[in-house]
Protein backbone atom coordinates (compact mmCIF):
# COMPACT_ATOMS: atom_id res chain seq x y z
CA UNK A 1 0.00 0.00 0.00
CA UNK A 2 2.94 2.32 0.65
CA UNK A 3 4.28 1.67 -2.86
CA UNK A 4 0.85 2.29 -4.38
CA UNK A 5 0.49 5.55 -2.46
CA UNK A 6 3.97 6.80 -3.43
CA UNK A 7 3.57 5.91 -7.10
CA UNK A 8 0.01 7.24 -7.21
CA UNK A 9 1.01 10.61 -5.75
CA UNK A 10 4.27 11.02 -7.62
CA UNK A 11 3.71 9.46 -11.06
CA UNK A 12 -0.01 9.43 -11.82
CA UNK A 13 -3.34 7.93 -10.82
CA UNK A 14 -2.97 4.94 -13.17
CA UNK A 15 -0.70 3.31 -10.58
CA UNK A 16 -3.72 3.03 -8.31
CA UNK A 17 -4.77 -0.04 -10.29
CA UNK A 18 -1.97 -1.94 -8.58
CA UNK A 19 -4.41 -2.02 -5.68
CA UNK A 20 -6.21 -5.02 -7.24
CA UNK A 21 -3.43 -7.22 -5.80
CA UNK A 22 -3.78 -5.61 -2.36
CA UNK A 23 -7.57 -5.91 -2.45
CA UNK A 24 -7.25 -9.63 -3.07
CA UNK A 25 -5.01 -10.13 -0.03
CA UNK A 26 -7.25 -8.01 2.22
CA UNK A 27 -10.17 -10.32 1.44
CA UNK A 28 -8.29 -13.24 3.02
CA UNK A 29 -8.28 -11.69 6.50
CA UNK A 30 -10.50 -13.81 8.74
CA UNK A 31 -10.21 -11.50 11.75
CA UNK A 32 -12.91 -8.79 11.54
CA UNK A 33 -10.79 -6.12 13.24
CA UNK A 34 -7.80 -6.58 10.93
CA UNK A 35 -10.10 -6.66 7.91
CA UNK A 36 -11.75 -3.35 8.81
CA UNK A 37 -8.46 -1.62 9.64
CA UNK A 38 -6.72 -2.66 6.44
CA UNK A 39 -9.81 -1.86 4.38
CA UNK A 40 -9.99 1.69 5.77
CA UNK A 41 -6.26 2.17 5.17
CA UNK A 42 -6.61 0.80 1.65
CA UNK A 43 -9.50 3.18 1.00
CA UNK A 44 -7.35 6.15 2.06
CA UNK A 45 -4.41 4.95 -0.04
CA UNK A 46 -6.66 4.84 -3.10
CA UNK A 47 -8.80 7.94 -2.59
CA UNK A 48 -6.11 10.47 -1.55
CA UNK A 49 -4.08 10.13 -4.81
CA UNK A 50 -7.34 10.02 -6.74
CA UNK A 51 -8.45 13.36 -5.25
CA UNK A 52 -4.97 14.74 -5.85
CA UNK A 53 -5.27 13.91 -9.57
CA UNK A 54 -8.99 14.63 -9.78
CA UNK A 55 -8.60 17.15 -12.58
CA UNK A 56 -6.95 14.52 -14.76
CA UNK A 57 -9.51 11.85 -13.90
CA UNK A 58 -12.48 14.13 -14.51
CA UNK A 59 -11.51 14.34 -18.14
CA UNK A 60 -14.43 12.66 -20.00
CA UNK A 61 -11.96 10.46 -21.80
CA UNK A 62 -10.62 9.06 -18.50
CA UNK A 63 -13.92 8.45 -16.68
CA UNK A 64 -13.61 4.74 -17.54
CA UNK A 65 -11.23 4.45 -14.56
CA UNK A 66 -13.91 5.16 -11.95
CA UNK A 67 -15.95 1.90 -12.39
CA UNK A 68 -12.76 -0.14 -12.09
CA UNK A 69 -11.80 1.69 -8.91
CA UNK A 70 -15.25 0.98 -7.44
CA UNK A 71 -14.91 -2.72 -8.33
CA UNK A 72 -11.46 -2.76 -6.73
CA UNK A 73 -12.83 -1.29 -3.49
CA UNK A 74 -15.67 -3.83 -3.36
CA UNK A 75 -13.61 -6.91 -4.29
CA UNK A 76 -12.33 -7.58 -0.70
CA UNK A 77 -15.96 -8.09 0.40
CA UNK A 78 -16.57 -10.57 -2.42
CA UNK A 79 -13.38 -12.52 -1.74
CA UNK A 80 -14.12 -12.62 1.99
CA UNK A 81 -17.67 -13.85 1.36
CA UNK A 82 -16.35 -16.57 -0.96
CA UNK A 83 -13.82 -17.71 1.65
CA UNK A 84 -16.48 -17.85 4.34
CA UNK A 85 -18.74 -19.95 2.11
CA UNK A 86 -15.90 -22.37 1.35
CA UNK A 87 -15.11 -22.63 5.06
CA UNK A 88 -18.75 -23.35 5.88
CA UNK A 89 -18.88 -26.01 3.16
CA UNK A 90 -15.76 -27.68 4.60
CA UNK A 91 -17.22 -27.58 8.11
CA UNK A 92 -20.51 -29.00 6.83
CA UNK A 93 -18.75 -31.83 5.01
CA UNK A 94 -16.73 -32.59 8.16
CA UNK A 95 -19.89 -32.57 10.29
CA UNK A 96 -21.66 -34.90 7.85
CA UNK A 97 -18.70 -37.27 7.95
CA UNK A 98 -18.77 -37.28 11.76
CA UNK A 99 -22.51 -38.00 11.71
CA UNK A 100 -21.96 -40.93 9.35
CA UNK A 101 -19.21 -42.30 11.58
CA UNK A 102 -21.44 -41.97 14.66
CA UNK A 103 -24.27 -43.77 12.86
CA UNK A 104 -21.91 -46.57 11.83
CA UNK A 105 -20.58 -46.87 15.37
CA UNK A 106 -24.08 -47.00 16.83
CA UNK A 107 -25.09 -49.65 14.29
CA UNK A 108 -22.05 -51.75 15.21
CA UNK A 109 -22.92 -51.44 18.89
CA UNK A 110 -26.51 -52.48 18.20
CA UNK A 111 -25.37 -55.53 16.24
CA UNK A 112 -22.91 -56.45 18.99
CA UNK A 113 -25.64 -56.16 21.64
CA UNK A 114 -28.06 -58.25 19.57
CA UNK A 115 -25.46 -60.95 18.96
CA UNK A 116 -24.48 -61.04 22.64
CA UNK A 117 -28.03 -61.12 23.95
CA UNK A 118 -29.26 -63.62 21.37
CA UNK A 119 -26.34 -66.00 20.90
CA UNK A 120 -24.36 -65.66 24.13
CA UNK A 121 -26.67 -67.85 26.20
CA UNK A 122 -27.13 -70.40 23.39
CA UNK A 123 -23.40 -70.83 22.75
CA UNK A 124 -22.71 -71.12 26.48
CA UNK A 125 -25.33 -73.89 26.68
CA UNK A 126 -23.73 -75.74 23.76
CA UNK A 127 -20.32 -75.54 25.46
CA UNK A 128 -21.65 -76.94 28.75
CA UNK A 129 -23.51 -79.79 27.04
CA UNK A 130 -20.43 -80.64 24.96
CA UNK A 131 -18.39 -80.97 28.15
CA UNK A 132 -21.15 -83.15 29.64
CA UNK A 133 -21.18 -85.42 26.57
CA UNK A 134 -17.42 -85.81 26.84
CA UNK A 135 -17.81 -87.03 30.43
CA UNK A 136 -20.77 -89.34 29.67
CA UNK A 137 -19.28 -91.11 26.64
CA UNK A 138 -17.50 -93.72 28.75
CA UNK A 139 -20.10 -93.88 31.54
CA UNK A 140 -23.60 -93.71 30.01
CA UNK A 141 -23.68 -93.91 26.20
CA UNK A 142 -27.47 -93.54 25.96
CA UNK A 143 -27.49 -90.32 27.97
CA UNK A 144 -24.51 -89.07 25.96
CA UNK A 145 -26.44 -89.62 22.71
CA UNK A 146 -29.45 -87.80 24.19
CA UNK A 147 -27.28 -84.85 25.17
CA UNK A 148 -25.72 -84.86 21.67
CA UNK A 149 -29.18 -84.63 20.12
CA UNK A 150 -29.97 -81.67 22.39
CA UNK A 151 -26.76 -80.02 21.19
CA UNK A 152 -27.93 -80.47 17.59
CA UNK A 153 -31.31 -78.92 18.40
CA UNK A 154 -29.66 -76.04 20.23
CA UNK A 155 -27.26 -75.39 17.33
CA UNK A 156 -30.19 -75.35 14.89
CA UNK A 157 -31.92 -72.83 17.12
CA UNK A 158 -28.76 -70.70 17.15
CA UNK A 159 -28.60 -70.84 13.34
CA UNK A 160 -32.23 -69.77 13.15
CA UNK A 161 -31.51 -66.87 15.49
CA UNK A 162 -28.60 -65.74 13.31
CA UNK A 163 -30.81 -65.81 10.22
CA UNK A 164 -33.45 -63.76 12.01
CA UNK A 165 -30.82 -61.22 13.04
CA UNK A 166 -29.46 -60.94 9.50
CA UNK A 167 -32.93 -60.53 8.02
CA UNK A 168 -33.75 -57.79 10.55
CA UNK A 169 -30.57 -55.82 9.84
CA UNK A 170 -31.01 -52.84 7.58
CA UNK A 171 -29.52 -53.54 4.17
CA UNK A 172 -28.51 -50.95 1.63
CA UNK A 173 -31.32 -49.80 -0.68
CA UNK A 174 -31.17 -48.02 -4.02
CA UNK A 175 -33.20 -45.07 -2.73
CA UNK A 176 -30.77 -44.55 0.17
CA UNK A 177 -27.74 -44.97 -2.07
CA UNK A 178 -29.20 -42.41 -4.48
CA UNK A 179 -29.43 -39.89 -1.65
CA UNK A 180 -25.86 -40.68 -0.60
CA UNK A 181 -24.72 -40.35 -4.23
CA UNK A 182 -26.26 -36.89 -4.46
CA UNK A 183 -24.35 -35.76 -1.36
CA UNK A 184 -21.04 -37.20 -2.60
CA UNK A 185 -21.37 -35.88 -6.15
CA UNK A 186 -22.43 -32.39 -5.03
CA UNK A 187 -19.46 -32.29 -2.67
CA UNK A 188 -17.22 -33.05 -5.67
CA UNK A 189 -18.90 -30.37 -7.79
CA UNK A 190 -20.67 -32.87 -10.08
CA UNK A 191 -24.28 -32.26 -11.09
CA UNK A 192 -26.55 -35.28 -10.57
CA UNK A 193 -29.68 -36.12 -12.52
CA UNK A 194 -31.67 -39.34 -12.29
CA UNK A 195 -34.44 -41.07 -14.19
CA UNK A 196 -36.80 -43.85 -13.16
CA UNK A 197 -37.94 -45.24 -9.83
CA UNK A 198 -35.22 -46.74 -7.58
CA UNK A 199 -37.84 -48.81 -5.75
CA UNK A 200 -37.95 -51.88 -7.98
CA UNK A 201 -41.04 -54.04 -7.55
CA UNK A 202 -40.61 -57.60 -6.33
CA UNK A 203 -36.81 -57.46 -6.14
CA UNK A 204 -35.27 -59.84 -3.57
CA UNK A 205 -33.25 -58.37 -0.71
CA UNK A 206 -30.02 -59.96 -1.95
CA UNK A 207 -30.33 -58.56 -5.49
CA UNK A 208 -31.41 -55.18 -4.10
CA UNK A 209 -28.40 -55.03 -1.81
CA UNK A 210 -25.99 -56.00 -4.62
CA UNK A 211 -27.45 -53.37 -6.96
CA UNK A 212 -27.08 -50.78 -4.20
CA UNK A 213 -23.42 -51.71 -3.71
CA UNK A 214 -22.89 -51.50 -7.49
CA UNK A 215 -24.38 -48.01 -7.50
CA UNK A 216 -22.09 -47.00 -4.63
CA UNK A 217 -19.01 -48.35 -6.44
CA UNK A 218 -19.97 -46.68 -9.73
CA UNK A 219 -20.50 -43.27 -8.08
CA UNK A 220 -17.18 -43.62 -6.25
CA UNK A 221 -15.43 -44.27 -9.58
CA UNK A 222 -17.10 -41.22 -11.12
CA UNK A 223 -15.83 -39.00 -8.29
CA UNK A 224 -12.31 -40.47 -8.23
CA UNK A 225 -11.49 -41.06 -11.89
CA UNK A 226 -13.87 -39.37 -14.34
CA UNK A 227 -13.16 -35.62 -13.90
CA UNK A 228 -16.79 -35.21 -14.89
CA UNK A 229 -19.12 -32.25 -14.39
CA UNK A 230 -22.37 -34.17 -14.82
CA UNK A 231 -23.60 -37.62 -13.81
CA UNK A 232 -26.87 -39.31 -14.78
CA UNK A 233 -28.29 -42.34 -12.96
CA UNK A 234 -31.08 -44.38 -14.54
CA UNK A 235 -33.36 -47.06 -13.08
CA UNK A 236 -35.42 -49.30 -15.36
CA UNK A 237 -37.49 -52.44 -14.81
CA UNK A 238 -38.55 -54.62 -17.73
CA UNK A 239 -40.38 -57.91 -17.85
CA UNK A 240 -37.12 -59.86 -17.73
CA UNK A 241 -34.60 -57.75 -15.81
CA UNK A 242 -33.81 -54.88 -13.49
CA UNK A 243 -31.45 -52.33 -15.02
CA UNK A 244 -29.20 -49.71 -13.43
CA UNK A 245 -27.10 -47.25 -15.46
CA UNK A 246 -24.56 -44.63 -14.39
CA UNK A 247 -23.27 -42.21 -17.04
CA UNK A 248 -20.81 -39.34 -16.73
CA UNK A 249 -19.37 -36.78 -19.16
CA UNK A 250 -15.77 -37.28 -18.01
CA UNK A 251 -12.58 -38.46 -19.66
CA UNK A 252 -13.87 -41.98 -20.42
CA UNK A 253 -12.18 -45.35 -20.07
CA UNK A 254 -10.21 -45.05 -23.31
CA UNK A 255 -7.82 -42.38 -22.01
CA UNK A 256 -4.66 -44.44 -21.93
CA UNK A 257 -6.29 -47.74 -20.92
CA UNK A 258 -8.63 -50.18 -22.60
CA UNK A 259 -11.98 -51.24 -21.18
CA UNK A 260 -10.64 -54.36 -19.50
CA UNK A 261 -7.81 -52.46 -17.80
CA UNK A 262 -10.29 -49.86 -16.57
CA UNK A 263 -12.39 -52.59 -15.01
CA UNK A 264 -9.36 -53.88 -13.11
CA UNK A 265 -8.20 -50.40 -12.12
CA UNK A 266 -11.51 -48.99 -10.90
CA UNK A 267 -12.59 -51.94 -8.79
CA UNK A 268 -15.26 -53.11 -11.23
CA UNK A 269 -13.93 -56.64 -11.13
CA UNK A 270 -15.36 -57.03 -7.62
CA UNK A 271 -18.65 -55.58 -8.86
CA UNK A 272 -18.81 -58.26 -11.54
CA UNK A 273 -18.13 -60.98 -8.97
CA UNK A 274 -20.99 -59.72 -6.78
CA UNK A 275 -23.35 -59.59 -9.75
CA UNK A 276 -22.48 -63.19 -10.63
CA UNK A 277 -24.07 -64.25 -7.33
CA UNK A 278 -27.50 -63.20 -8.65
CA UNK A 279 -26.86 -64.00 -12.32
CA UNK A 280 -26.27 -60.36 -13.19
CA UNK A 281 -23.98 -58.82 -15.80
CA UNK A 282 -22.60 -55.39 -16.57
CA UNK A 283 -21.60 -53.46 -19.66
CA UNK A 284 -19.31 -50.44 -19.98
CA UNK A 285 -19.22 -48.10 -22.97
CA UNK A 286 -17.06 -45.04 -23.59
CA UNK A 287 -18.70 -42.38 -25.71
CA UNK A 288 -18.81 -38.73 -24.59
CA UNK A 289 -17.77 -40.02 -21.19
CA UNK A 290 -18.38 -43.41 -19.60
CA UNK A 291 -21.60 -45.34 -19.13
CA UNK A 292 -21.85 -48.38 -16.87
CA UNK A 293 -25.01 -50.46 -17.17
CA UNK A 294 -25.86 -53.28 -14.74
CA UNK A 295 -28.39 -55.99 -15.60
CA UNK A 296 -29.97 -58.34 -13.04
CA UNK A 297 -32.44 -60.94 -14.36
CA UNK A 298 -35.86 -61.25 -12.77
CA UNK A 299 -36.26 -64.76 -11.35
CA UNK A 300 -39.81 -66.06 -10.95
CA UNK A 301 -40.49 -68.58 -8.18
CA UNK A 302 -43.29 -71.07 -8.76
CA UNK A 303 -45.58 -72.50 -6.11
CA UNK A 304 -43.35 -75.54 -5.55
CA UNK A 305 -40.42 -73.37 -4.58
CA UNK A 306 -38.44 -74.01 -7.79
CA UNK A 307 -36.96 -71.06 -9.65
CA UNK A 308 -37.47 -70.40 -13.32
CA UNK A 309 -35.88 -67.54 -15.19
Amino acid sequence: MAIIFAFGMGYGFNYLFMGFFTANFIGWYSDDRKFRMTLVLFFLVETVPLLYHLKEVWNPGLLYTLPFLVIMMLSPFGIRSMNRQQKLERELAHANEQIRNLIKGEERMRIARDLHDTLGHTLSLITLKSQLVEKLVGVNADQARAEAREIQNTSRAALRQVRELVSDMRTATLAEELREARIILESAGIELTHEGNPRFEGIPDTAHNILSLCLREAVTNVVKHSRASKCHIGFEQTESEWRLSVKDDGIGVSNGTDSQAAKEKNGLKGMGERLALVGGTMKMTARDGTQLTVFVPIVITNHKGCEAG
